[in-house]
């Protein structure tokens, strides 16, 4: 279980999001960097560390837009360095953010076990 994170944290984590964001946008042209979204941010309290969440819009761009985040990291912690002004650049870790694929599989299992009743009872 993860301790609640604080408005400091949640903060520093959208600051995080959009640096990540709009350096992906300007500075970032590894064509093996598909059509990648962050869809979240977890930050350590200190900030020396961050999980940036992602997802791509195919199955076939995780891999290889995952391993250019990796190429690009000198380059995004620096933009994040300089959008969170602290004193220590957290060191960030791209993780393949699979909820809603989870949570595709899990309505699929449930659509199979009890089945929408598309009758109306009156």
């Amino acid at each position: 279980m993860t301790p609640p994170r604080g408005n400091r944290q949640r903060r520093g984590g959208e600051v995080i999001k959009e640096a990540i964001t709009e350096a992906l946008a300007r500075d970032v042209s590894d064509p093996r960097l598909g059509f990648v979204t962050i869809t979240g941010v977890d930050a350590s309290p200190d900030f020396a560390a961050a999980t940036v969440f992602v997802t791509a819009l195919t199955r076939a761009q995780r891999e290889p837009s995952l391993k250019a985040l990796e190429s690009a990291r000198g380059l995004l912690q620096r933009r994040v360095g300089q959008a969170l002004q602290t004193r220590q650049t957290p060191h960030l870790e791209f993780v393949y953010d699979d909820t809603e694929e989870r949570a595709r599989r899990i309505e699929r299992l449930i659509d199979e076990i009890a089945p929408h009743d598309d009758t109306e009872t009156a």
